[in-house]
């Protein structure tokens, strides 16, 4: 499967994905923009007003009775946060038409249309946002937001980056903030979503049995037409922005701590960033890491031991829950396997065995559409455009001797623990 572009207007590119592998077209629309403090909060809650009705189908009632009409086709949206950008997410998943009862129904610009009706052309009272929709979204943006300390191990992860990156965009909650909520209504939400849609870079993917009519179906959209020419903001560098913290600890009511190590990788090169996904793998990230092994299964120090690569900011996370008496202990062996990486106490045996499971991932990108789509979408904002084969080649060139230049490069940032 491979990614075929066309930039349909300046700012505005369509990606196909052609494959004959699965039962369903799954379209993908992501906007993206410039995350930022003063306007975080609003985009959140854009997409779950846009999700409630459009100007063609007023209701979510209407919409699913529409998606039911295309065969019971799924429709989904939500927020995520890529390096120092915010991109609102759209998804349609529909029945391939080559297996409806009734050939020739179109079902895929019928979806495409459907999906881009929901995000450009939204349901207006007075020329702003439904006020009931938009009152209902709010109390549903608060409680979720509130909730993020529900999960213990995410909420960790998120306050160690929020530290590290104090003031910075990466810093930002990718929901927003309960404080901003009261101010927003539907005028002022609405010339926000305009401005967005002004200025946000928008990607429109479509995966399946497609073919050269899909260009025609999007660039003869009317939602498209409408659409002016943009110099999108988009970040693609790594900034090596983050504050340097010490240890940071957060009490609250957990049965179990939570211990975060971030790590500041200071890489060269986004080629060189292959490298660290092997480093990380050995690290900590898979079953046979240094961190699970160590901490977790031969010290019994931890409940749960991994870390996790951030590509486009160059960061590493260690989680580990552990007892609270175990801190120390615990964050003394996860500093001694640092060392050992640097100092090169590992086996070429355990590049390999990091470099087959990177590379059986690698494998299952084209087996789930959403996979495929987030995998090219990536290459689209980091600007470096490989095939999975020649991200495979890649991941097969590198030697011990690169992991221990990597692992010479990895600074401890911030320790923060999450405890009673």
């Amino acid at each position: 499967m491979n990614d075929t572009k066309k930039e349909i207007k300046q700012g505005i590119k369509l990606h196909t994905l052609n494959t004959d592998k699965f039962k369903t077209n799954l379209v993908a629309v992501f906007l993206t923009t410039k995350l930022e403090r003063e306007t975080v909060t609003a985009n959140a809650l854009i997409s779950a007003v846009l999700r409630r009705g459009s100007n063609t189908f007023n209701t979510q009632e209407e919409i699913s009775k529409q998606l039911e009409e295309l065969y019971g086709a799924s429709f989904d949206c939500g927020i995520d946060k890529t390096g120092d950008n915010q991109v609102l997410k759209f998804y349609i998943e529909t029945v391939n038409d080559a297996f409806l009862p009734q050939p020739n129904e179109n079902i895929i610009k019928k979806s495409i249309d459907n999906i881009l009706d929901i995000i450009f052309n939204p349901l207006l009272e007075n020329n702003a946002f439904k006020k009931e929709y938009v009152e209902q979204e709010k109390t549903n943006m608060k409680q979720r937001i509130e909730g993020r300390i529900d999960n213990k191990r995410r909420y960790a992860l998120d306050r160690c980056i929020e530290e590290m990156y104090q003031g910075k965009p990466f810093g930002l909650y990718r929901f927003g903030y309960v404080e901003d909520l009261e101010n927003i209504d539907g005028v002022n939400l609405y010339e926000r979503y305009k401005e967005l849609i002004a200025q946000c870079k928008i990607d429109i993917f479509v995966s399946g049995s497609v073919n050269k009519e899909i260009e025609n179906i999007v660039e003869e959209n009317q939602n498209v037409k409408n659409l002016k020419e943009r110099e999108p903001y988009y970040n693609t560098e790594s900034e090596r922005n983050t504050i340097k913290q010490g240890e940071k600890t957060e009490k609250m009511d957990v049965a179990q701590g939570k211990l975060v190590v971030g790590l500041d990788v200071n890489s060269q090169s986004e080629d060189e960033k292959y490298n660290v996904m092997i480093y990380n793998t050995i690290l900590g990230g898979s079953a046979n890491s240094k961190i699970f092994q160590n901490v977790r299964e031969k010290a019994n120090l931890a409940y749960e031991a991994s870390s996790r690569y951030f590509r486009y900011k160059d960061n590493i996370f260690v989680n580990c829950g552990i007892e609270i008496g175990n801190y120390d202990k615990a964050l003394d062996l996860i500093k001694v396997q640092l060392e050992d990486l640097k100092n090169g106490n590992f086996t070429d045996e355990e590049v390999e065995n990091a470099k087959k499971a990177i590379i059986s991932s690698i494998k299952t990108i084209d087996d789930e559409q959403d996979t495929s789509i987030t995998y090219y979408f990536g290459q689209e904002m980091s600007g470096n455009q490989k095939s999975v084969d020649e991200y495979i080649e890649r991941i097969e060139k590198i030697s011990k001797q690169d992991i221990i230049q990597v692992a010479n490069k990895v600074e401890m940032n911030t320790i923060y623990f999450l405890r009673n």
